[in-house]
């Protein structure tokens, strides 16, 4: 299934905007598009998926 183990943000607004999932890999956290899931994904490590948070957090 295509959507298996993928979690879609908390901050998609349900109106098809932008959304993005996120999955936790063997040794990465996996991140994609959810309107264009067919174009694959990033592989972030557990450090860089930590720091990629904290900066979102902080552009509040």
């Amino acid at each position: 299934m295509m959507t298996e183990g993928w979690k879609k943000s908390s901050y998609s607004n349900g109106s098809g905007g932008d959304c993005v999932e996120a999955r936790r890999d063997v040794a990465a956290v996996l991140m994609r598009d959810t309107q264009n899931r067919e174009a694959g994904h990033l592989a972030l490590a557990g450090s860089e998926w930590t720091a990629l948070l904290g900066a979102l957090a902080s552009a509040k």
